[in-house]
């Protein structure tokens, strides 16, 4: 791993403590676990009716779960039960640096969690990736089997994004992570729903389509007109989260 990477990818913030439950109105379970690896691992689960679908969300590469309170609200307001944890170096999680392979052995550990402890059928979780988050749903998504994916604010690689940011130059030379997406496509044939802002000046539009147009089929393309890298959910509003509620529930009825 490059020390690069820690500057340049990589944006914890440390856990403040407060009593998050009480401020957000949400009924946030404690859970900590251990990712594939070993490292230990915090993270919130909140539970709808039984048997409703189960967001596993692999959050960017900014802040903490903290950041992702007003936005699990929504989620939960749908009905959906959310299983939302931090990577190694974030929040409470285990202060050791991240890197894409941990990120990766993190969120093993947190599909574990609820497929082994919890017992909850893969037929009923949803991979949720945003911005870096999205890379690491789809590497998981390749390795376990789920009932559908969505990817948010998604690029194709590391690659790609430097090329973008730096004018064609080979910037990504100096970066360990790859996180490239785009291999990892063409292998997925559970539901998929790519959803991107238009005017996301991170990771631009044109970069997500590369992600939709690399996926195999079946597959959703959503825009969001008005929309950054980082208030898609916001400025999307309901027509946002109905189009979510209605992606999910075709996935798991079909």
């Amino acid at each position: 791993m490059s020390l690069l990477d820690q500057l340049f990818v990589y944006y914890p913030e440390p856990w403040q403590d407060r009593d998050w439950a009480k401020l957000s109105g949400l009924p946030l379970e404690d859970i900590w676990f251990q990712a594939a690896d070993g490292a230990r691992l915090f993270a919130w689960y909140v539970e709808a009716q039984a048997n409703r679908p189960v967001i596993l969300w692999c959050h960017g590469n900014a802040g903490n779960i903290i950041h992702r309170l007003e936005n699990l609200k929504f989620l939960y307001q749908l009905g959906l039960s959310v299983f939302l944890f931090d990577y190694r170096g974030y929040g409470r999680s285990q202060a050791i640096s991240p890197s894409e392979d941990g990120l990766y052995q993190d969120a093993l550990g947190a599909y574990d969690y609820l497929t082994r402890t919890r017992m909850i059928r893969f037929e009923r979780i949803v991979l949720f990736g945003r911005s870096l988050g999205a890379s690491v749903a789809g590497e998981l998504a390749a390795r376990k089997p789920a009932a559908a994916l969505i990817l948010e604010s998604s690029f194709p690689s590391v690659e790609a994004v430097a090329k973008f940011h730096y004018g064609g130059l080979p910037m990504h030379w100096l970066l360990g992570a790859e996180f490239r997406l785009i291999d990892r496509l063409p292998q997925l044939s559970l539901p998929k729903l790519i959803i991107h802002g238009d005017k996301d000046d991170i990771i631009p539009l044109e970069l997500g389509r590369q992600v939709f147009d690399a996926a195999t089929p079946p597959k959703e393309w959503y825009v969001i007109q008005g929309a950054d890298h980082n208030n898609t959910y916001q400025v999307g509003g309901g027509a946002y989260f109905r189009r979510l509620a209605e992606f999910i529930r075709k996935a798991l009825t079909a």
